[in-house]
């Protein structure tokens, strides 16, 4: 999350804890979900780290403190929007992706979105193959455990299109960065 705010703050510049809130909730939300308190973490990290500074000023007799991004939090956030994806692809693809036009060139920005299909294309076959391997698996069930065991795999299949899905739109993403 914490790389994720560092975008925020080069996109929309300085902030307080409670409009990064606000900016979560307008935008990223459709794909990430954060609390407030783990935003609050977040950002605690980040200060820690020395990619964000902090700088308290009074507004309406109300004391705020603001967030702003320092130049080890930049090098910290083009290092992460560049970096190899892990966990999961597809939040971790779509909080980059989010943030791409941060990346001023456009062979960088189709390089890391090839990277990204890359590694969506890598989980593809890594659940193609776990279902190779489930459908080997289901003759050897009892007839009452078969249907169960469809539902089950169901779920599977559902995430083999997806990932078939995203790796066709982000190796178009890519090309038509080229």
């Amino acid at each position: 999350m914490g790389q994720f705010i560092l975008g925020m703050l080069l996109t929309f510049g300085p902030q307080t804890l409670y409009s990064l809130n606000k900016q979560f909730q307008a935008g990223a939300s459709q794909f990430y979900s954060a609390s407030f308190g783990g935003l609050q973490s977040a950002l605690r990290g980040l200060v820690a780290a020395g990619h964000v500074g902090v700088t308290e000023v009074t507004e309406n007799g109300r004391l705020k403190k603001v967030h702003t991004i320092t130049e080890d939090g930049v090098v910290a956030f083009h290092a992460w929007v560049r970096g190899q994806i892990e966990g999961d692809v597809e939040l971790a693809a779509l909080s980059r992706i989010f943030h791409l036009g941060l990346v001023e060139d456009a062979a960088d920005r189709a390089s890391i979105l090839t990277g990204m299909a890359d590694a969506a294309q890598h989980r593809l076959e890594e659940l193609e193959g776990l279902a190779a391997h489930l459908e080997a698996a289901r003759d050897g069930l009892p007839a009452e455990a078969k249907r169960v065991f469809h539902y089950q795999v169901a779920t599977l299949d559902y995430g083999i299109m997806a990932h078939r899905a995203g790796v066709a739109w982000l190796r178009a993403r890519a090309a038509a960065e080229g």
